[in-house]
């Protein structure tokens, strides 16, 4: 005679080495998807240069600014933002502590009021960075921005690296070295 728990067929179990292999696959399947699709849209919504570039600015306080000598030193981020930008309020902290930590970096307020707004705003955030009131937008059109928050490279007057979105610190420092090395 054979009992129940003879009769019922012993199912091998899935080794666990196996199960965490496969896991680790599927979580890098996923990761190279997520930095190809990501990657894709970075690139079609960054922001281009114009043929003929206005590199010399004037800030929101009256200081001209000239960007091609700026990147004829070291490496420079252009940072395109708005005070209406949602996600820029998660962005801009960042780029302040990068301009802090005495990174070239200059930012365009698209779109965000007067002179006396923007001061406002930067005061109200303690936002130190160097700042142009692109009131109208136009320099922004120019460049051919389509979102924001934008950010440019430039390197000796030309860029060399256009991106889009939430940037980590680490990554903008790691793409201004990269600049100064290639």
């Amino acid at each position: 005679m054979t009992t129940d728990i003879e009769q019922k067929e012993v199912k091998p179990k899935k080794q666990p080495k196996r199960k965490i292999i496969s896991i680790l696959k599927t979580i890098m399947l996923y990761g190279l998807m997520f930095v190809v699709i990501y990657s894709v849209v970075n690139w079609w919504r960054q922001p281009i240069m114009p043929a003929n570039p206005q590199l010399q600015l004037t800030d929101y306080q009256g200081q001209t600014i000239d960007l091609a000598a700026m990147s004829h030193e070291r490496p420079t981020l252009v940072y395109f933002w708005g005070t209406w930008c949602s996600v820029c309020s998660f962005t801009s902290p960042t780029i302040n502590k990068l301009a802090a930590d005495n990174y070239p970096v200059v930012t365009v307020a698209v779109q965000s009021g007067s002179n006396q707004e923007l001061r406002g705003y930067l005061d109200q955030h303690q936002f130190d960075f160097t700042t142009i009131n692109d009131q109208q937008g136009n320099i922004f059109a120019d460049w051919q921005g389509q979102v924001t928050p934008s950010y440019v490279v430039l390197e000796n007057g030309e860029m060399t690296q256009g991106l889009t979105g939430i940037q980590p610190l680490w990554s903008l420092k790691l793409r201004l070295w990269l600049a100064s090395v290639f």
